[in-house]
């Protein structure tokens, strides 16, 4: 099962989200977060919030803890570009753009090995026991190995 989150539309240049990729894709999503919280950069603010919202998207929807999930995908692609101009030398224009960027992300959750549960078949661990007087004439059979109380 995965997750998938887009957020769109982002007012940071795609250059510079890139440059914090490197050092959180390759970490789970909730140390990702911890290391983004720290860094001093506007790019670590936003992709630590698109981050949170991919985490919290998941656990609702793969119904699983945050610690369970790993990153698939993690992709910062181009967006808009807004068209712009500065006032330039002897009255002329000069052009710029203003870029926008896409988060993409997709989270998987790990999948946990169980092992399997051992059954006791010693019956000699089984023991019976007799009822209070209000129940006279059943028995109580008491597992010591499963802990569960069977009426007969």
């Amino acid at each position: 099962m995965e997750s998938r989150t887009y957020i769109r539309n982002q007012k940071i240049t795609p250059k510079k989200l890139r440059f914090m990729l490197e050092s959180v894709k390759k970490e789970s999503p909730v140390v990702a977060m911890q290391k983004l919280m720290y860094t001093p950069r506007k790019g670590a603010r936003m992709l630590y919030k698109a981050i949170q919202s991919a985490v919290s998207n998941a656990k609702n929807t793969l119904k699983v803890e945050g610690d369970m999930l790993q990153f698939k995908t993690l992709l910062i692609e181009e967006g808009q570009k807004l068209k712009r101009m500065r006032a330039g030398g002897r009255g002329m224009a000069k052009p710029f753009k203003r870029k926008y960027s896409h988060i993409k992300i997709i989270l998987i959750a790990k999948e946990v090995k169980t092992e399997p549960k051992q059954i006791a078949e010693d019956t000699s661990k089984v023991k019976s026991q007799k009822l209070p007087a209000g129940k006279a004439g059943s028995k109580v059979v008491v597992s010591k190995t499963k802990r569960q109380v069977k009426t007969k």
